[in-house]
């Protein structure tokens, strides 16, 4: 028999695990893009539904005196330029509750999520939340062409699409942790991460093209996207690489070859389960137990899911939480209320306001990356986030000066801010929660990765369902009072991290993230 060439041995050896691996990041990068591109829309649809009427009276009295031809009939032919029932003075209020309705259920339903997706399988949970989210995104839009003018429905419609939207997050940390070791967790989360503000970005691109003729559209066309992309994960997500080596085990049989050569077959599935265990299982030091000739994929007994107050036992978990209530609601603060301020204060129309807005998800890509970059070199987490948290209040306020001064500063400006704001919040909900799902006082127990990531993005989304709501009621006194709020909040989360902060400057030993661990209490 002809000797197997060494670099097909290296290819099969080596390649189809790295392949898998990417797919999975790219597959579960898209996924929660199209979970973000959905929640956008109502941002920028914001500017539609309450709209200057003032402004556009007069141009409609301009263009009907220089025009002898008779207008054309609309779809909703209205007298008020504004969608009912937010056509009010308090519109500012209605649109708050809306938010509210959205992020409230979503808080809600993150805390039950974790404790729900571990004991049901990733693919098939994520999946029903993906089409059911969608669903509901379409729902709203449809209250544009049926012409529907009831509060209670666009808020039931929030409600329930942010209870079904709670299914995302838990599953896609936990499936990326199961791929990726602890090794520069902190840059591979915060590229991962950016796919926050891809899906920002390309939701305000998406409903701003339609927003000004038929806002209804702005969320059919990311609700179909997100439906889409659950039946993408439901035949393509792979939850953990164990689940390839029970493939391998299911079909291998004495005659098995793999490019012609049975040798290589066995050969193929050594180096796979040298490869999965050593990256997931043994620190980057151990030295590996050789390949045996036989896997054998069987589980002598189940780890048990961890409790609720299990989880908030593990060293870090409460105080990283409640750092993410006061992070998260600046940042959903931003991402609900940013177009509509653009366009109040520097005057443009609602796609201009959406398309500056994206500048603010751009700058939030760059912070979380570098959050990560930073934290996996100097091997300290929350000094990170508390660096980045005392560098944003100043310049919340610098935007809030500098905004009146034009369109340059103001684009300068949101690049910083966007970085600032979004860097703690980016590591925090990736790397962070995926440190401590993996605590040494779990003992190997991988199970809690999804529940812990629920409680600490589920005790943030309380923070981004205040945000909107206080946004809503403060700006009715001027928007400077807002961004108060939001500075108070940032000083806030500083202070949630000053004993984690205190235990990392004063350790005397430098370790590398990978090692990384916060002591028990």
């Amino acid at each position: 028999m002809a000797a197997v060439p060494p670099g097909i041995r290296l290819l099969v050896s080596f390649d189809r695990d790295q392949w898998y691996r990417a797919l999975m990041f790219i597959l579960t990068f898209l996924l929660y893009t199209s979970f973000h591109l959905s929640r956008k829309p109502i941002s920028i649809v914001k500017s539609e539904l309450h709209r200057n009427c003032s402004s556009i009276n007069e141009l409609a009295t301009i263009a009907s005196s220089s025009s002898q031809q008779p207008s054309l009939p609309s779809l909703h032919t209205d007298m008020d330029c504004s969608w009912k029932p937010f056509d009010k003075k308090n519109y500012k209020q209605l649109l708050g509750a809306m938010d509210y309705s959205f992020l409230c259920a979503y808080a809600v339903g993150m805390y039950l999520s974790g404790i729900i997706g571990e004991r049901l399988p990733i693919r098939l949970y994520l999946t029903v939340g993906m089409l059911t989210s969608g669903l509901f995104t379409c729902l709203f839009g449809l209250g544009y062409v049926y012409n529907i003018h009831h509060l209670g429905f666009y808020v039931f419609v929030q409600v329930a699409n942010g209870l079904v939207q709670t299914t995302g997050w838990p599953s896609v940390v936990t499936c990326i942790s199961n791929w990726f070791g602890k090794g520069r967790r902190g840059l591979i989360m915060g590229l991962w991460n950016s796919h926050t503000s891809v899906g920002n970005i390309l939701g305000s691109l998406i409903a701003g093209y339609w927003v000004s003729s038929n806002w209804g559209l702005s969320f059919i066309i990311p609700g179909l996207i997100i439906a889409v992309m659950g039946v993408v994960c439901f035949f393509f997500l792979i939850e953990h690489p164990n689940d390839l080596k029970s493939m391998y085990a299911q079909n291998s049989s004495p005659g098995k070859r793999v490019n012609g050569h049975p040798e290589l077959y066995t050969q193929y599935k050594d180096n796979k389960t040298q490869s999965y265990d050593t990256e997931l299982l043994l620190p980057r030091d151990s030295v590996c137990p050789p390949a045996q000739p036989v896997v054998v994929v069987k589980r002598e007994s189940e780890p048990s899911a961890i409790s609720f107050m299990g989880a908030l036992r593990i060293p870090g978990v409460i105080e990283f939480s409640l750092c993410l209530l006061f992070a998260k609601l600046v940042s959903y603060t931003f991402l609900f209320w940013l177009p509509l301020y653009i366009t109040k204060t520097a005057h443009l129309d609602a796609k201009k306001a959406g398309d500056l807005s994206t500048l603010f998800d751009v700058g939030g890509i760059v912070g979380g990356i570098l959050a990560g970059v930073i934290s996996d070199k100097l091997g300290k987490r929350a000094t990170t986030c508390a660096v980045m948290l005392l560098l944003a209040a100043p310049t919340l306020y610098g935007f809030s000066m500098i905004s009146e001064f034009g369109l340059g500063p103001t684009i300068g400006m949101l690049l910083v801010c966007g970085g600032l704001v979004n860097g703690p919040y980016s590591l925090i909900t990736t790397a962070v929660s995926a440190d401590l799902g993996t605590h040494k006082s779990l003992k190997g127990n991988a199970r809690a990765l999804s529940t812990v990531t629920a409680i600490i993005d589920g005790t943030g989304s309380v923070g981004a369902a205040l945000g909107p709501l206080l946004a809503g009621l403060l700006s009715a006194g001027g928007w400077d009072q807002v961004f108060y709020m939001l500075m108070t909040a940032d000083f806030l989360a500083l202070l949630c991290l000053l004993r984690l902060v205190t235990k990392e400057l004063t350790s005397t030993k430098p370790r590398p993230i990978s090692a990384v661990e916060l002591k028990e209490h």
